[in-house]
């Protein structure tokens, strides 16, 4: 009886312990949910046509909403004065913070100057600003990975024999740093592979039609294209879509930079060499990161550096588990 009694009081004593232990972790788990609880936040998005602008989108959202926030996204459609008004409207909404992807490098100060007076704190995710003052910027190694896919086109090129033919950039814009890095890297890459560069266009509508319209016009001019490399992930269909209209997709070889679920099928069967994949959904969990810590007092990193993963058949089954969600967002079914 008395060993009993002894192992109800036991038990007892535990269970207050566990209780005691619950009590403590509930309120900083609450606490957590709670941080943001009350608080709207503003994306701000160069055009949400483009799965990667969604991504970072997405992965602003989950990680604001995961804080108990809410959080609206401005579409600004690739045009600067619509960005602004969306900066105009969110101040004026009362927003706690903004993450901005600017429309380009030149029209972030703008933003910046607005946010600045209203004294709301911006974080910046991709693209860059030529000026102005934000909490942090978070970005890609924009050099290195264009770098890397040069290196991968040049060896695609060299192994088939093309070397001696020339390549084509379809960019993005290059008042864009992103876009500077970007053409800077990947140049480097093909000048150490003595390959020369024959074309260049410079996006300004960022989709498929445009690009398949660069790609045919380089086709036309240049015979001896035998490499193309373009900027970002829808245009990069348009491009292969004029290279098979021009019956050249055997002939020139394809390489592209961030991701969406098409590639996938594209790399396994050859239509694209590789793509320099940023991780969109990784640099809108850091940015709403970023902006989280500034407002509980701490000091974020002024830069903070997102790797890029360069995908090509030789890696992507390897790849693959990973960029589901950091590159595509989820988009893939």
């Amino acid at each position: 009886m008395k060993a009993t009694e002894t192992l109800i009081r036991r038990s007892m004593k535990l269970l207050g312990i566990t209780a005691l232990g619950l009590s403590c972790l509930m309120p900083l788990a609450s606490q957590a949910q709670s941080q943001l609880s009350g608080k709207n936040f503003a994306y701000l998005t160069p055009g949400m046509d483009l799965a990667f602008w969604r991504a970072v989108s997405k992965g602003v959202t989950d990680t604001v909403k995961a804080q108990g926030g809410t959080i609206t996204t401005f579409d600004s459609r690739n045009d600067a004065s619509v960005q602004l008004k969306n900066a105009q409207d969110a101040i004026a909404q009362g927003v706690a913070g903004i993450v901005i992807s600017p429309t380009d490098s030149s029209t972030a100060p703008s933003v910046l100057t607005l946010a600045a007076r209203a004294k709301i704190p911006v974080v910046i995710a991709d693209i860059g600003t030529n000026s102005g003052d934000y909490v942090s910027f978070i970005g890609s190694d924009n050099e290195k990975g264009a770098y890397e896919t040069g290196k991968k086109l040049a060896d695609a090129m060299k192994k088939k024999g093309w070397d001696k033919g020339g390549y084509g950039i379809s960019s993005i814009s290059l008042a864009r740093q992103n876009g500077k890095l970007r053409t800077e890297g990947f140049r480097r890459a093909m000048k150490e592979a003595g390959i020369k560069e024959v074309a260049l266009n410079q996006m300004q509508r960022y989709t498929a039609d445009e690009t398949f319209r660069f790609v045919q016009d380089m086709v036309t001019a240049h015979p001896d294209l035998r490499g193309v490399f373009v900027q970002t992930d829808v245009p990069s269909l348009g491009a292969a879509r004029a290279l098979s209209v021009a019956r050249k997709q055997n002939d020139v070889a394809l390489v592209a930079f961030d991701g969406i679920p098409d590639f996938v099928k594209m790399i396994q069967d050859g239509t694209l060499v590789a793509s320099g994949m940023q991780q969109p959904y990784l640099m809108g969990e850091k940015s709403a990161e970023a902006l989280i810590d500034y407002l509980a007092g701490k000091t974020p990193e002024k830069t903070i550096t997102v790797p890029i993963v360069v995908v090509s058949k030789d890696n992507l089954q390897q790849q693959l588990p990973i960029i589901q969600k950091t590159v595509f967002g989820g988009e893939m079914k």
